[in-house]
């Protein structure tokens, strides 16, 4: 069949990655796509949200199956567009998308349905905001209710840090983001991601992993959009999984179902878990990015086979196996990032490095002249396979210094939670 993947960061490498594997797949295209997804794909010139020019594309090209990776055409109804013109595609509708396009509906979802979440208020002037912080403890998490990239959130320790974090919001700070602002409680405990594959109906567990949000080691500097990933969390043991499937996914599901928006697509649980159990922080309705680049290489089964039985409702009639090997994946970022950074920077020694057992995917890259260039924050991911978390740190730094690059940084303690859990 052929399959068009919209998207351009690492997420889609590492999909496009795993696609191409596929005994189903006739032609896979991509769009817009990035220099490392040209090395398996065809890259087509598509802006992502002009839905007619997709759907003309598919129409006029023969795609049978479009996979959106990212979640702002998901938010705006990519999805809805696109199955309205009778082609199939993974990815959920733009009602159910709002569980990542608003934190107020999610948390609202949660409390209809008991779901474990942290208390909180939602809200869509300041002083109201202001005024439920007066009955709150400190520290507060205030949170741009919509789509903001990921940096739409504050973890405020003083009264004045949340309302200068609310008056961000309503001032625009975030865009459409901070029309609405949700203020949660802070919990305490270690985070960790779960994955499942959703049909509308039934749950398939799609692995466990652990991401690295802070841009400096030990955690510390500002929030990014994932410095590295290791899968599995160790962190997260079986009934810690169960749990999580019980009391949050499935509910999940079926509270969505109960309001006419039934969820397919890849449900991805960001949980923070605490004395009292794993409790939801929020859910993202997409592959993560860098978990994804840690979830493909492990994956045995047909990823391809998996994501049209997710659309057709068939997830029971599949399974996904897996790899009894961990994953660990390491960001190369431009320095400056999360800031602003310099762009069309050079890079080489990727074949060194993937010479030395590593997979390279691709985010912010592009190809000019035969050279490779740096156009984003986030751009390459350095990924590895080991018997430990341990063994795959050791060979994902040891290829990442085959490769050169002048303008790039990277945190040198991706996995250092699982390592600790490993040598105690």
């Amino acid at each position: 069949m052929n399959v068009l993947l919209i998207g351009s960061g690492g997420r889609e490498h590492a999909l496009a990655w795993k696609l191409s594997q596929s005994p189903l797949l006739s032609k896979l295209y991509c769009a817009p796509g990035n220099a490392g997804i040209a090395q398996c794909a065809e890259i087509i010139a598509l802006d992502p949200t002009d839905h007619n020019a997709v759907i003309q594309f598919c129409k006029t090209t023969g795609i049978d199956f479009v996979i959106v990776g990212p979640e702002a055409p998901l938010v705006a109804g990519l999805a809805d567009d696109l199955e309205e013109a009778g082609i199939k595609t993974f990815g959920p509708s733009a009602l159910a998308a709002q569980l990542e396009g608003s934190k107020g509906f999610t948390k609202d979802l949660c409390a209809e349905f008991n779901i474990p979440t942290a208390a909180y208020g939602r809200f869509r002037d300041a002083e109201a905001a202001k005024n439920y912080l007066k009955q709150c403890s400190l520290p507060v998490v205030v949170k741009a209710d919509g789509l903001a990239a990921g940096k739409g959130v504050v973890i405020a320790e003083t009264a004045a840090d949340a309302e200068a974090a609310i008056e961000d919001c309503f001032s625009g700070a975030f865009g459409d983001a901070g029309f609405e602002v949700v203020i949660e409680d802070f919990m305490v405990g270690e985070e960790a991601s779960l994955f499942a594959l959703c049909d509308g109906q039934t749950a398939l567990l799609l692995g466990t992993a652990q991401d690295h949000k802070r841009v400096g080691e030990g955690d510390t500097g500002p929030n990014t959009g994932g410095m590295g990933a290791y899968s599995p969390a160790p962190v997260m043991t079986q009934d810690l999984i169960d749990q999580t499937m019980s009391e949050i996914i499935v509910p999940t599901l079926a509270g969505m179902h109960h309001r006419g928006c039934p969820f397919k697509g890849i449900l991805y649980a960001g949980l923070i878990l605490t004395n009292t159990g794993p409790q939801l922080i929020e859910y993202n309705v997409r592959f993560g990015d860098p978990e994804c680049q840690v979830l493909m290489p492990r994956l045995k089964s047909d990823l391809l086979e998996l994501m049209l039985a997710a659309v057709e409702g068939s997830l029971l009639e599949v399974e996904a196996e897996w790899r009894d090997v961990a994953a660990l994946s390491v960001v190369l970022a431009a320095k400056g990032y999360p800031g602003a950074y310099d762009k069309n920077t050079t890079i080489t020694g990727i074949e060194k490095a993937e010479a030395e057992d590593a997979i390279v995917f691709h985010a912010g890259t592009a190809s000019s002249n035969g050279q490779l260039l740096a156009i984003g924050g986030r751009v390459l991911n350095i990924t590895t396979l080991g018997s430990s978390v341990s063994e795959a740190q050791q060979k994902a730094y040891h290829a990442l210094d085959q490769i050169t690059w002048d303008n790039g940084f990277c945190r040198r303690d991706i996995g250092w939670r699982a390592i600790e859990r490993e040598q105690s």
